[in-house]
This record gives structure tokens, C-alpha cells and sequence, in this order.
């Protein structure tokens, strides 16, 4: 930021993953706001409203994952506070997003799994929230048609220009869905996990994705088996098989085989252990994505979780 002060930018270019993004993104606002980064953090800062626009900002993802490129949020890391927060602004959104698949197609397999994986989890999460709505609806079941073709493609062929637009697409669409709904549990875990441990955002999801679908269909089917979330979680099944007679736990299945296939590192694999646990599932409960889960999932449910994806 002071370097961009210093030279006088009005304009930044964000190239590269969600990180790099974030951090334009960042900075372009910045540029214009008064005072530090500290100011205006969630959490760990003052939460003061950006008051003007940002500098414009161009966002170029090299990465099909995590749809920043159209969301009003910056994720940072704060190594101090052993924390990730938001960067929370209409004014923090790219001016301009160019998605373009062939910016992906030299990214190494483990990543365009677990960044992949990122994308799916932020399409699962929206279209089975408290917050799922008609418009979110539409970019989700489509996100999911083109996920559910293709990612295993693009992971085994890389070269597959047609399956890394479809990841590109997917991606661009799970970062509109839950910027215009909401996330979930596999979210809500993922912001202490990855502040408090050197784990990619991408890989974290993927390690817990089954686990969260598993957990809030049994936790749905004791405590709300007339939810019309259960009907959900068959249709998703129903977009990842591409079988109609598939049924909501088809869908955990298909992503465990998915995860498993892909050779998904579990938790431990980032440094965390048994004693970690319980601080993680606090921290989670206190997580913005975890108030959009589609149910309340209890103490022992969330230690579940990290102890399966452990």
C-alpha cells in the first residue's frame, strides 16, 4: 500500500490467485480511504466503513477457485493475531474482472484440485444455506453441472482447454453465489484453520468438505427432517452423478470418492492435532460463515468434523 501511495498509482492489476486478488484488491481501496489497513479490518481493527471508492482495480484470476474477482471482501492474513479477516466493502469490488481459462491451464494438478474443490464447496455451501435464493439458485446448479464434468478433467488432463473453462466458469459462479447469499460450516472452519496454521484456503476446504456435508444431512434428518434442505442436498447429488434416481447421501459419497481420488491431504498434513481441536470449534461457532449454515450444528458436531478430517 505505502509503495503504491508513494508512486502514485491510480490503478491496480491483480494477477495471480485469491491471495494476489485480495491483496489488489486491498490496496485499491486503500489508495483512496483515509487512514491505515488497521483502521478498517474486521475483527482486529477498528471495522471503520470505507467512505469512497476505491481506485480502480482490474482482477485477472489465474486460479479457478475462489471467485474473489466479483466479491466485496478482501481476505488477509494477520500472522500477528493468528487470524484471517475481511477487508468488508462495496467499495473493495474489482472494477473489472477478465476470466480467462487459458490463464489456468499450467496450473500443476494439486492445485487445480484443491482450488477446484474451493470452487465446489463455494457452490454446495450457497445452494444449501439459510440464504439460497432463485438468483443464486441458477448460478449454483450451473457451476455445479460444469464442476462435476470437468474437474476431474482438467486435474488428470490440464491441457483440456474446454474443462478449465468450464472451472473458470465455475468458479466466477461460486464467487457470485456467495457474495449474494451466503457460506457455510466448511467456511466457517477454514478462517481459523488458516490463520492459525501455514494451510492453503483450498486445500482446507477440500480436507473438509465430505465431513461438513455428512454432518449437516444427518444433523438435518434428526432435527429438521421436513426441511426442504434435504431435497437440496438430493438435487446436488442428482448434478454430481448425473443419475436421477441419486439421493442426498450420494452426494457426500461422489465428493469423498472425489477427494479421495485427488489424494486430498488430511488436516494433519498442515500441523494440527487432537489438542487443537476444541479451540478450532469455538473459533468456528464465532465464524460469519457459519451463521449461514443451514442448521445449527452443536459443540460435539463440530469437533465431529475436525476429528474426521483430521
Amino acid at each position: 500500500m505505502e509503495t503504491a501511495r508513494a508512486a502514485g498509482c491510480d490503478l491496480v492489476i491483480g494477477y495471480g490467485g485469491g491471495s494476489a486478488l485480495d491483496t489488489a484488491k486491498a490496496i485499491a481501496a486503500l489508495l483512496t480511504n483515509p487512514g491505515d489497513l488497521q483502521d478498517h479490518l474486521e475483527v482486529i481493527g477498528g471495522a471503520r466503513p470505507l467512505s469512497r471508492p476505491g481506485a480502480p482495480c482490474v482482477a485477472l484470476p489465474t486460479t479457478a477457485g475462489t471467485g474473489t474477482e466479483v466479491t466485496r471482501n478482501s481476505v488477509l492474513a494477520s500472522p500477528e493475531h493468528r487470524v484471517k479477516v475481511s477487508l468488508r466493502s462495496p467499495h473493495v469490488l474489482p472494477r473489472v474482472a477478465l476470466v480467462d481459462p487459458e490463464l489456468t491451464l499450467d496450473l500443476p494438478p494439486e492445485l487445480t484440485a484443491s482450488t477446484g474443490l474451493d470452487a465446489l464447496t463455494q457452490l454446495i455451501e450457497p445452494y444449501v444455506c439459510n440464504r439460497a435464493n432463485p438468483m443464486v439458485d441458477a448460478l449454483c446448479v450451473e457451476g455445479l453441472r460444469r464442476s462435476a464434468r470437468s474437474l476431474r478433467r482438467a486435474v488428470e488432463h490440464g491441457s483440456d482447454l474446454a474443462a478449465r473453462e468450464d472451472l473458470a466458469l465455475a468458479s466466477l459462479f461460486s464467487g457470485l453465489a456467495l457474495a449474494n447469499a451466503g457460506l457455510g460450516a466448511v467456511h466457517g472452519f477454514a478462517a481459523p484453520i488458516g490463520g492459525r496454521f501455514p494451510a492453503p484456503h483450498g486445500a482446507v476446504c477440500a480436507a473438509l468438505l465430505p465431513h461438513v456435508m455428512g454432518a449437516n444431512l444427518e444433523a438435518l434428518r434428526s432435527r429438521a427432517p421436513a426441511s426442504p434442505t434435504l431435497e437440496r442436498f438430493a438435487e446436488i447429488a442428482r448434478l454430481l452423478t448425473g443419475r436421477p434416481q441419486a439421493e442426498a447421501a450420494d452426494a457426500v459419497a461422489w465428493v469423498r470418492d472425489l477427494c479421495a481420488s485427488f489424494g486430498i491431504r488430511p488436516l494433519r498434513a498442515f500441523g494440527l492435532t487432537g489438542a487443537d481441536l476444541p479451540s478450532l470449534a469455538d473459533l468456528a461457532m464465532q465464524a460469519s460463515s457459519m451463521k449461514a449454515n443451514p442448521i445449527l450444528l452443536t459443540p460435539a458436531e463440530l469437533l465431529g468434523i475436525l476429528r474426521a478430517a483430521l
